[in-house]
């Protein structure tokens, strides 16, 4: 509880906007004070703890925000009711005179419960602060009061802009305070409003007001002499006992093309504390805003998509065609579009764009969004508010990572450098690829465009020595490659132990699996049972059963037991030396 109050309380006190409606908005504004009677040394040291005030509307007037502040002496109530139902404080407001003189004020948005209710009577109860304003009475500084602000919608009025700011600041001697963003375009009809606490009527003294230097007032309501008189302009009252509800007409104080007001307050003796302030403005201007509603990436691409939405929401005015749009990654201009059509009060545009982000930008950026920039951060447009027309997001690329090695895997040579290969043996008990979807590839351009994939992943053929298979491994959002090599390896040669050269088909020639357009450089010879050398090959002349050496030269060796050397002439292998035996 001490950290929640520690943030209520840290807010800052000086008047600031709060809220800007435009449209054709107006306000009213209701109260009552909880004071029996002014405050001061004769006047009785009580205080109530509920007050009414009756909110009436017109029919064509819909309510759009109701704001209930309420405030008074102390370090305060926040937790009070509104006709009957809870109401805490959203937002806190302190001042004080001095150590043992504090005071509070407290907002909530009551929006919801003034809709349903509309036209009636409002009641704050619940509101006691009756044990706190003895120390208060005899400087007269003990008050409580409480205020409604109601925008409403009128489409009988001409195009508003509205602006509310509040906070909470004080009025010893002199208080100036300056309101901005203000888009002064007809001063028509131009107003003020304020909610003050603690003004007494009793207390004049060179107490005055005043609009960029212009002495202002309300007679006979407000007359220029006492401006906080506990009075409320909106319905006539004169008994807001040390509370005020005002507003003046300030047509002739403010000026076409002003952004700024400043407004000064003065007063002799009379202790004023300013909790609102609202400004009511002709003004026909566009708000253009923009929101980036979806950003496409491409896997291992640097051209990303942004589908966008300008809109022209809180405006008076319509957004031009060709409002320009920057795009920055990382401050650097990267793109530019424009509005394509006139986009009207309260309307919209979407709008899609294909950027492509340069090497020199970091994988992860942020994209920055801004309507109304020509590319240099320049503005073409004049608009009611020219500070939010920007919206960024973080981006991270869909990169695909370092290319992962696997181990090669090994065939015996079946001829000329070919093996036969079953390419899942190289993902085997590899976990990142349980229950995967993942494909093999001849090469990388294959596998980007993912196209050609190998089909006959269980009985390969590879197409060179150390050839290079490439595995895309599918992620949620990308790949991961992984690659291996295909090595051929000259297996042990399977030698027969007989064979029968009778040209019947079968089994004619001493054939040695695994040796032939293998061993390419191999030697084989022949000896007979007597040691004598009748035959010698190699890889271009295999043994048929006929000698080619000695006195029996091309004949056919006769039925028998045979001797032979394999000499490999591969530096893994010795000479091989075994019986064959011919038969017919």
């Amino acid at each position: 509880m001490l950290l929640l109050l520690i943030n209520l309380f840290s807010g800052a006190q000086d008047i600031s906007l709060f809220q800007q409606f435009n449209g054709r908005y107006d306000y009213t504004a209701i109260g009552n004070t909880l004071n029996t009677s002014e405050n001061g040394n004769s006047s009785p040291c009580e205080i109530l703890t509920r007050s009414s005030a009756e909110l009436q509307l017109e029919s064509n007037q819909n309510i759009i925000a109701a704001y209930l502040y309420w405030a008074g002496s102390g370090n305060g109530d926040f937790d009070i009711q509104l006709n009957g139902e809870d109401i805490s404080a959203e937002r806190i407001f302190t001042d004080a005179l001095d150590d043992t003189r504090v005071f509070f004020a407290a907002f909530s948005d009551v929006t919801e419960i003034i809709t349903n209710l509309g036209s009636t009577i409002y009641t704050i109860s619940d509101f006691d602060i009756s044990s706190i304003i003895s120390p208060y009475c005899p400087t007269g500084t003990n008050f409580g009061g409480w205020a409604l602000t109601v925008v409403y919608e009128d489409s009988n009025l001409p195009l508003n802009q509205l602006n509310i700011y509040d906070g909470l600041q004080s009025v010893p001697e002199s208080l100036s305070i300056t309101l901005d963003n203000l888009n002064v375009l007809d001063n028509d009809n131009a107003k003020i409003g304020f909610i003050a606490w603690e003004g007494d009527r009793a207390l004049a003294v060179n107490e005055q007001l005043t609009i960029n230097g212009n002495l202002i007032g309300n007679p006979p309501l407000n007359p220029v002499s006492n401006a906080f008189n506990g009075t409320n302009s909106f319905t006539g009252a004169i008994d807001l006992f040390n509370m005020d509800i005002d507003v003046y007409n300030i047509q002739d104080n403010i000026a076409i093309g002003d952004t700024t007001a400043s407004i000064s307050l003065t007063s002799g003796q009379d202790f004023v504390m300013i909790n609102n302030v609202i400004t009511v403005l002709n003004s026909q201007l566009p708000d253009a805003t923009i929101a980036v509603e979806e950003i496409t990436l491409t896997c291992d691409s640097r051209e990303i998509t942004l589908n966008y939405t300008t809109n022209n929401a809180n405006s008076t005015g319509v957004l031009p065609q060709n409002t320009p749009i920057a795009f920055y990654a990382d401050n650097l201009l990267v793109g530019q579009s424009a509005t394509s059509t006139d986009i009207p009060i309260g309307g919209f545009e979407n709008g899609t764009i294909s950027l492509f982000i340069p090497e020199n930008i970091s994988d992860d950026f942020t994209i920055s969004v801004i309507v109304d920039d020509d590319g240099n951060g320049n503005g073409i447009i004049t608009e009611t508010n020219e500070n939010n027309n920007f919206t960024f997001a973080g981006v991270s690329l869909l990169i695909v990572p370092e290319v992962v090695t696997l181990p090669n895997l090994l065939s015996c040579n079946l001829g000329f450098e070919t093996g036969e290969f079953n390419l899942l043996d190289a993902v085997t008990n590899l976990q990142e690829f349980e229950n995967q979807n993942f494909q093999f590839f001849e090469n990388l351009e294959d596998l980007g465009t993912n196209t050609n994939s190998i089909n006959d992943i269980d009985s390969y053929n590879n197409l060179t020595q150390l050839q290079t298979i490439y595995i895309r491994l599918e992620q949620e959002f990308c790949y991961e490659i992984f690659k291996f090599n295909l090595e051929i390896e000259n297996c042990p040669p399977i030698i027969p132990e007989g064979f029968s050269p009778n040209n019947d088909s079968k089994n004619d020639w001493f054939n040695i699996q695994g040796l032939y357009s293998i061993f390419t450089l191999h030697e084989l010879k022949i000896f007979n049972r007597y040691g004598t050398l009748i035959f010698e090959g190699d890889d271009n002349k295999p043994w048929l059963g006929l000698s080619n050496r000695g006195i029996n030269h091309g004949e056919r060796v006769p039925v028998g037991t045979y001797y032979y050397v394999l000499n490999l002439n591969d530096y893994d292998y010795q000479p091989i030396v075994g019986w064959v035996y011919v038969n017919y």
